[in-house]
């Protein structure tokens, strides 16, 4: 088996950038003595081993597999919760799925395109590794397993050589109207709020199932800052409003091996950078919010990739979902800019500004 090393870790932003190291060891070690607790509380109350497989995508000659190696409670043979996985209809409270305890640093092998890769998980239980392979354009899938669990299947998008346009859409306010970065409601929508009751933001559905119909071979990244532990739920509601299939990337909440917080901003700026060294002849179409940090993150991008955008599309929020977000970014200038940007509180609105493009 060949072992592969995870993706190195990039330099903090100055604000997460460890300033002591005693203290910073010392939170090591409480966070590593709280996750050793939780672990022995959730093997003595019967939580089983799981490892859970996120949709993938890469190229013929490397894929990036992602996935996630839990301790979970087991649904009690016959009860709702139970029917209601398996129904695929998990009308459920958000806080269930941070009950699940991740297990750090365990192997976990991977199989796809008849090879066999050993990887170990972060210490939030999380893989996300690239792997070699050489496999032909279209749909794979990948295997899989840590030590005590059932494989899981992930299914992996190989993006052809000749895929010139890719999409990259932020999901809270959105995709998803959440008002996410007010901390209240960020609890609530995270923790309390029924699941169902998540609203999708009008016409972006109807925008990018048009996208695909006119470039169908276009790969669909959603790069949120939202934490692992939400993927069951954002993966549903991407199904269940009728949004293209496509690879999350989110990420996780607590201490890194180099720095006190996790940076969102820092988390949407590494990726891009990685799908612009990843596919140097592909153009992307960037969607996000004027809510949070998304037109200054895509304005340095687009400055440093210019000829690798082919638009940015902003919602605007109203004036009630800005006061419940905390405010919202202003609209720059971007008449300088050699990327277009549109502008529209909906889907429709920016469907129009990409008709006039010619990109739709």
């Amino acid at each position: 088996m060949e072992l592969v090393s995870q993706e190195p870790s990039q330099e903090p932003p100055q604000d997460t950038k460890v300033t002591g190291s005693h203290a910073f060891r010392l939170a090591h070690l409480v966070s590593d003595t709280v996750n050793r607790l939780r672990l022995k509380a959730a093997r003595r109350w019967k939580f089983g081993p799981q490892t859970i497989a996120y949709q993938g995508y890469g190229s013929t000659e490397r894929v990036r597999v992602l996935g996630r190696v839990l301790l979970t409670s087991r649904p009690v043979p016959g009860s709702r919760t139970e029917q209601a996985a398996q129904n695929g209809n998990q009308n459920v409270r958000g806080w269930r799925a941070f009950t699940s305890v991740p297990i750090p640093f365990v192997e976990v092998d991977i199989e796809i395109g008849g090879t066999t890769t050993r990887v170990h998980a972060d210490r939030g239980g999380i893989v996300d590794t690239v792997v070699p392979v050489s496999l032909t354009p279209g749909w794979h899938s990948a295997v899989l397993r840590a030590e005590g669990t059932e494989p899981a299947q992930a299914m992996i998008y190989v993006i052809s050589p000749d895929t010139t346009l890719g999409i990259v859409s932020d999901i809270d306010d959105t995709i998803m109207v959440t008002a996410l970065p007010r901390p209240f409601l960020a609890l609530w929508n995270t923790f309390v709020l029924n699941e169902r009751a998540r609203m999708a933001t009008p016409g972006m559905a109807v925008l990018l199932d048009r996208l695909l119909v006119e470039h169908p071979d276009a790969p669909v990244i959603y790069l949120s800052t939202g934490p692992w532990n939400a993927a069951p739920t954002l993966a549903r509601f991407i199904t269940r409003n009728m949004y293209p299939s496509g690879t999350l990337l989110l990420t996780d909440w607590g201490l890194t091996n180099d720095r006190w917080f996790r940076s969102g901003q820092d988390h949407k700026r590494r990726n891009l950078e990685l799908l612009a060294r990843e596919f140097p002849n592909m153009r992307w179409l960037l969607f996000g919010d004027n809510g949070q940090h998304d037109e200054a993150i895509y304005s340095q991008f687009s400055r440093r990739h210019g000829a690798r955008v082919a638009a940015i599309g902003i919602r605007q929020l109203s004036a009630g979902e800005s006061v419940l977000a905390g405010g919202h970014s202003e609209s720059g200038d971007h008449s300088g800019s050699t990327v277009p940007w549109v502008y529209s509180p909906d889907g429709a609105g920016m469907a129009k500004g990409l008709q006039e493009l010619e990109i739709l």
